[in-house]
């Protein structure tokens, strides 16, 4: 037991050598790069590089002064008189008028079939997307374009459509239906 005692005893203060001798190992020649660092540092001290210079911006004068502002927002050179004249004294659809049943329909899905000759008169065919057809002369209306037909030929209609400007007014278009056309 004595025995027991002495070698307890002696694992009890192993690690005290064994940190002395690592702490012995951490010389001051592994610690060279930084303590010549930190002299470095010392020696520049109080050492600022000097801010780059800046130059000044040119500066520029907005010298076209009779110009227009591009800044302000646009205004209309017309007098809104004149242009409700426009308006009132150019073309434009009689919405007075009872309007037809080919008037219901879009240009582009109505079809031209033929034409019929009655009296010196011609007629022409258009068959609607419904399936009926329907006879027409000049003068009738067809499209959703206000469209007034000005002819019919053996094989064509030639009609003048009413369409917005997109200024508030309304022009004038020609337009024509032909056989085999839309099909």
């Amino acid at each position: 037991m004595n025995m027991m005692r002495q070698k307890n005893g002696w694992i009890r203060f192993w690690p005290v050598p064994a940190l002395v001798a690592l702490l012995a190992g951490c010389s001051s020649s592994g610690m060279s790069d930084l303590q010549q660092f930190v002299a470095e540092a010392k020696a520049k001290k109080g050492q600022v590089e000097p801010l780059p210079e800046f130059k000044p911006a040119e500066t520029y004068v907005y010298s076209a002064g009779d110009l227009k502002d591009p800044f302000e927002t646009w205004k209309s050179e017309v007098k809104p008189s004149d242009e409700v004249n426009k308006v009132v004294a150019g073309v434009r659809p009689d919405v007075k008028r009872r309007r037809e049943v080919l008037e219901n329909y879009p240009l582009d899905t109505l079809r031209m079939i033929g034409s019929v000759e009655f009296k010196s008169q011609r007629w022409g065919l258009v068959k609607a997307p419904d399936g009926i057809i329907y006879r027409v002369r000049p003068d009738n209306y067809l499209g959703q374009n206000y469209g007034r037909i000005v002819e019919v030929t053996e094989n064509k209609l030639v009609l003048t459509e009413i369409v917005p400007d997109g200024l508030g007014g309304w022009q004038e278009r020609q337009a024509t239906l032909s056989v085999g056309e839309n099909e």
